[in-house]
């Protein structure tokens, strides 16, 4: 396209996108370290932010001194993510009424062994794919019931924090990552890989509604 006034509008607009992704990638870690966890973020973003500026009025003025202020740059990432440490995990709403469990491949044998159709999902909080499936195929009533009237075993692999024994797991799969999801009917000797997009209709039927 040609240069023009609306690339200024169009950097405008990104940076309402930037700033929406900043919200979300807050939330993310809100999540994994807690409400201290994330208010230590934000002022490291903050001071971030702050050198950053500095930086640039010594660029634009001439002055030498650059390589001092990106050592503090590298020294306040490093000590920003050294300070934050993790909250310790709670389990979610599903998990708390007893209708998941963890996934391991041990819960998944002894589930297969009793003849029990089995349907396994991977996820992590920062995946959004994985929040909105949940939220609008696999934690509704009508998948949560299909489940329950046709005795379905939901595994749940929660992957946030790269736990290696699911990565392997995933890879097995032919996945480079979350989200990931699998049902096993009765019998059969290989997972259904289900798609990356799922609906609640979708679930209702693989677990036997018509």
């Amino acid at each position: 396209p040609k240069p023009g006034a609306w690339m200024e509008t169009f950097r405008h607009i990104l940076a309402i996108l930037m700033a929406l992704t900043g919200v979300w990638l807050a939330w993310v870690l809100g999540g994994e370290a807690g409400v201290n966890g994330m208010a230590i973020g934000l002022v490291g973003i903050v001071l971030l932010a702050a050198l950053l500026f500095v930086l640039g009025q010594r660029q634009r003025a001439g002055r030498g001194g650059a390589w001092l202020v990106l050592l503090l740059l590298v020294g306040l990432a490093a000590g920003t993510a050294a300070v934050i440490q993790p909250a310790a995990r709670t389990a979610t709403a599903s998990q708390t009424a007893g209708a998941d469990q963890p996934f391991t491949e041990a819960a998944l044998a002894a589930a297969r062994a009793k003849g029990q159709p089995v349907f396994a999902y991977f996820t992590a909080d920062w995946c959004l794919t994985c929040k909105v499936n949940e939220r609008t195929a696999i934690d509704t009533d009508q998948a949560r019931q299909a489940f329950a009237r046709h005795h379905v075993a939901v595994l749940v692999g929660d992957w946030t924090n790269g736990d290696p024994a699911l990565g392997r797991f995933i890879q097995a799969h032919n996945r480079a990552g979350v989200p990931l999801y699998l049902y096993y009917a009765p019998g059969a000797a290989e997972p259904q890989v289900l798609p990356q997009v799922l609906t609640a209709g979708m679930l209702a039927e693989l677990a036997g509604d018509k």
